[in-house]
């Protein structure tokens, strides 16, 4: 995938490829473009809590019936219209509750008792990932975001690990890296060298020019369109090569330790060069089996500060107000622990929401004393025992597409979630 081969190559074939390109993103006209789109957002941010996180511990405080070992009813605090789990003196790094909702609580969409409907790991990050349970085929909401806003950039959606299918929408890229990013993006440099080509500029040109004049000839011709869209896609990967040189100035010179910043350092270069649409953020392993209390309170202010991380760098880049962030976990934790001081799966959890066309500090649903959720009615979104539905991933995703403002398009309609009118979620976003 790297440019510098494509340049060994093209002078005696005319063909080569850098990033990751899908047949259904390319068409005559974006072949015969000079360059790429540049995507100028919004940017979408799925932050996974890999293997179930105990909410509880966060944004839905339980202090009775011995729900949890750290804190009782009276300890919990409020912050706006939040309630949170006081944490701040039991953990060691990170963040705490406090100074997270303290710091974006006014931003903050919270929704409580969600029905995972199952318990067991993959079908609820499948779930949880695509708004759909029984079908493996559905993409996720940031692959199905990134195939509709911006295919024909080179790498329209990247993921870290966590349930990624792309429905064959969109190709999966994967960068572990920030120097693997770094020669990505400077492929045809020595050690990814910007300052050390293998190529005199003026080689380069002549090569792209000639590579243009060729793409206009061959696709002015009748050929099968198998044909035709191989050769699409092979221009096109060239040009998303030279587009990926936009990276550059906004790679960091050092990475972070942290898990997550790591990750957010590549996506927000990536974000910021214009060169990707979506990102799928991982931690883990949140699955406390054993010693659920110490698990949570070292995993959960990882998680809170490469959220905080991830906004503290895109003010830096200055495109905070682009980005739209989800931040989930595909299951959570039982309200009873097992002999081993630690809490099993359990199919109610939360989920949380902030950035772009997001109205903050506002909770949504509820669970009860026991942990169990408490249906809501779609056009009020408040609790509704009686006649409320139950807020499943399909309920959130139809949703997201909506806020997307991809609900309408091909592809959506392609992997519809089948959400009935009359449970429709009016005005989630506020």
């Amino acid at each position: 995938m790297q440019r510098r081969g494509f340049l060994k190559l093209c002078g005696a074939a005319g063909l080569g490829f850098a990033a990751p390109v899908g047949p259904s993103s390319i068409s005559r006209a974006a072949a015969a473009k000079a360059d790429p789109s540049n995507y100028e957002g919004p940017y979408y941010v799925v932050f996974n809590a890999s293997g179930g996180w105990d909410t509880t511990y966060l944004m839905d405080p339980k202090g009775v019936n011995e729900l949890n070992r750290l804190y009782k009813e009276g300890d919990i605090l409020t912050e706006g219209n939040h309630r949170l789990a006081p944490n701040a003196a039991h953990i060691e790094a990170g963040m705490s509750n406090e100074d997270f909702f303290k710091k974006y609580g006014n931003e903050l969409l919270v929704l409580n008792g969600l029905d995972y409907s199952v318990n067991n790991h993959s079908p609820c990050s499948r779930y949880m990932a695509t708004g759909k349970l029984d079908s493996l085929a559905y993409p996720t909401f940031a692959a199905l975001a990134a195939a509709c806003k911006g295919p024909e950039v080179p790498l329209a959606f990247l993921t870290f690990g966590n349930y990624s299918s792309t429905g064959n929408l969109v190709p999966m890229a994967r960068v572990p890296y920030l120097n693997s990013l770094n020669n990505l993006a400077n492929a045809d440099g020595i050690n990814g060298s910007a300052r050390n080509p293998y190529h005199d500029g003026f080689v380069i040109d002549r090569i792209e020019r000639a590579l243009q004049q060729q793409m206009k000839a061959r696709i002015s011709q009748a050929r099968l369109s198998r044909v035709e869209r191989s050769q699409s896609m092979l221009y096109a990967a060239q040009l998303n090569s030279k587009a990926l040189e936009r990276v550059t100035p906004f790679v960091p010179k050092t990475s972070p330790k942290e898990q997550l910043s790591r990750q957010a350092d590549i996506a927000l270069a990536s974000f910021k060069a214009g060169v990707c649409v979506s990102a799928n953020l991982n931690i883990g392993t949140f699955d406390s089996h054993k010693d659920n209390d110490i698990d949570q309170m070292k995993l959960l202010p990882q998680l809170l500060a490469g959220v905080d991380y991830f906004v503290r760098r895109a003010e830096e880049l200055e495109i905070r107000d682009k980005l739209v962030f989800v931040i989930q976990s595909e299951m959570g934790r039982t309200p009873k622990y097992n002999n081993n001081n630690g809490k099993d799966h359990w199919s109610v959890g939360s989920v949380m929401f902030m950035g772009r066309g997001i109205q903050g500090d506002r909770v949504i649903g509820a669970t009860d004393e026991k942990q169990f959720l408490v249906p809501i009615d779609p056009k009020t979104l408040s609790t509704d025992k009686e006649e409320g539905v139950r807020v499943r991933p399909e309920h959130i995703h139809a949703q997201l597409r909506t806020l997307a403002g991809i609900e309408s398009h091909e592809f959506s309609k392609q992997f519809p979630l089948k959400v009935p009118e009359q449970e429709t979620l009016k005005n989630l976003w506020g």
